[in-house]
């Protein structure tokens, strides 16, 4: 057993890396324990990448006073790791006038909630906005943005590390117990860790990590999402998201269109309670639904622009039936002094993340002597996006180093030396998800037909990995089985 830890964070998405982040600004022995083999693996990398505004969570929650605050920081933080981001805004499409009077409810509860520059568009307006958009009119929100979620998980957790913080992958806690000395044993990965303090950042299973502390006030109902994936030469049709208005009951904000920071975009999500928080699948009928929806917000959105699909499942405490959303439960458990829990934390989780940890910290600073660290380095520097950079930007790069001047990924005009740069991440994580949420290969219209074999190549030849070694996200997930001339 290591020594103790002043804090173990269970869960390595979005917000349990923005937690570890904030966590290394202080003199404190963090560890964070995660149970994939890299970071984003869970609900955080299975969403829409958008920065929320804050004018759809209820005045007075937490949902939204979380999310107008980590708003107005968003992009300060994306400037300091080095995170692609983009303010686009966005509007909500009105389909008759019951979605009319709604928008303005929506303003009302947005200008309470502190959202600024919302305003209604009739349908001359919106269509200003988006040529081709359906609807009769609609509303704008100016402050919304879009960004890469798999990028901010990564930066936050690389400049965690950095400033110290130990990160345990392919650890998944199976047990935690608090000990007669009042600190916490935590099993993971058939290792056990003590820690004086405990963040629940479990997403899906942090009713599972409160139960197992004692705590069965909890449940967490499972919601998944389904998307489709539109090519790149989609990216002329829309360059800000177009949400319908929202409906009461649902799960979510209803089936969208959304740009994505590569020059994608995205339609969905559904919504559909589960009983299996790992049912990624898709299916014939939801998908369907979502491409009819679509079609509704963007007649021009054609079936020959999709080239993939993934799903995404929401940690929700509202049950079926009841729909909607609750509002976040960021707590220490008076029955279980130590133990923070972040309950619920589903859209616009992301979008507050960053407020939620300086909470998280605020709740340690009445127990622990924060004491700032002299050394904390708040910058990071990401990686090398060779088809964004100048010509001769390039042609120096490659003079500098010959692999840049070799495209590994056609379609995404990735290179070999960014190939490279992602097997070689500071977490060691080397499945094709890993490789592929750092350097943004096998997602082009191919789906990997060109660029796989040549990833797999490095990895069996530079690497000195056994094809039967490389999975697509880690255990369980083998990419190959047996050989073949």
């Amino acid at each position: 057993m290591d020594s103790i830890y002043d804090v173990i964070v269970i869960g390595a998405g979005a917000v349990g890396c923005s937690v570890a982040r904030e966590l290394a600004r202080y003199e404190l022995k963090v560890l964070v324990l995660e149970k994939e083999c890299d970071v984003a693996y869970g609900t955080s990398g299975r969403m829409s990448g958008v920065v929320h505004a804050g004018f759809n969570n209820k005045t007075g929650s937490l949902m939204a006073k979380l999310c107008v605050e980590g708003n107005k920081g968003f992009e300060a933080v994306c400037k300091d790791l080095d995170i692609p981001y983009k303010k686009t805004g966005k509007v909500l499409v009105a389909f008759d006038n019951a979605d009319m009077e709604a928008l303005e409810g929506i303003i009302a509860r947005g200008k309470a909630n502190g959202c600024e520059g919302l305003r209604l568009l009739d349908k001359e307006e919106i269509s200003g906005l988006v040529p081709g958009i359906g609807g009769i009119g609609g509303m704008l929100s100016p402050n919304t943005a879009i960004f890469d979620p798999f990028e901010y998980c990564i930066a936050h957790a690389e400049n965690a590390m950095d400033n110290g913080v130990e990160f345990r992958f392919n650890s998944e806690v199976t047990a935690a117990r608090k000990d007669g000395d009042g600190n916490f044993t935590v099993t993971a990965g058939g290792k056990e860790y003590r820690a004086r303090y405990i963040i629940n950042s479990a997403g899906l299973y942090c009713d599972r990590i409160s139960s197992m502390l004692g705590i069965d006030g909890y449940k967490i109902y499972p919601c998944r999402g389904q998307y489709y994936i539109l090519d790149k030469v989609a990216d002329e049709l829309l360059d800000i998201p177009a949400y319908p208005v929202p409906k009461p009951g649902i799960g979510g904000l209803g089936v969208h269109l959304t740009p994505t920071i590569d020059g994608n975009i995205i339609i969905g999500p559904s919504a559909e309670y589960l009983d299996d928080p790992d049912d990624y699948a898709s299916t014939p009928e939801v998908m369907e639904k979502l491409f009819t929806e679509a079609k509704a917000l963007l007649p021009a959105v054609e079936r020959r622009y999709i080239i993939g699909n993934y799903c995404g499942i929401r940690p929700k405490q509202a049950p079926p039936g009841e729909g909607g959303f609750r509002d976040f439960v960021i707590k220490e458990e008076e029955e279980c002094p130590g133990l923070i829990d972040l309950i619920g934390i589903e859209s616009p989780g992301f979008t507050a993340a960053v407020p939620i940890a300086k909470m998280v910290c605020d709740m340690l600073g009445k127990h622990i002597d924060m004491v700032p660290k002299k050394e904390f380095n708040p910058i990071r520097k990401g990686r090398i996006r060779f088809r964004e950079l100048t010509k001769e930007a390039q042609e120096k790069l490659i003079k500098e180093n010959p692999e840049y001047g070799e495209i590994i990924c056609r379609c995404q005009n990735v290179t070999r030396a960014e190939i490279r740069t992602a097997i070689e991440n500071r977490f060691g994580a080397r499945s094709i998800s890993s490789i592929k949420y750092r350097a943004w290969a096998t997602t082009g219209r191919c789906n990997g037909g060109y660029c796989l074999a040549k990833i797999v190549d490095m990895l069996v030849h530079d690497y000195h990995m056994k094809p039967e070694e490389i999975t697509f996200r880690g255990d369980g997930s083998a990419m190959f089985s047996g050989e073949v001339k």
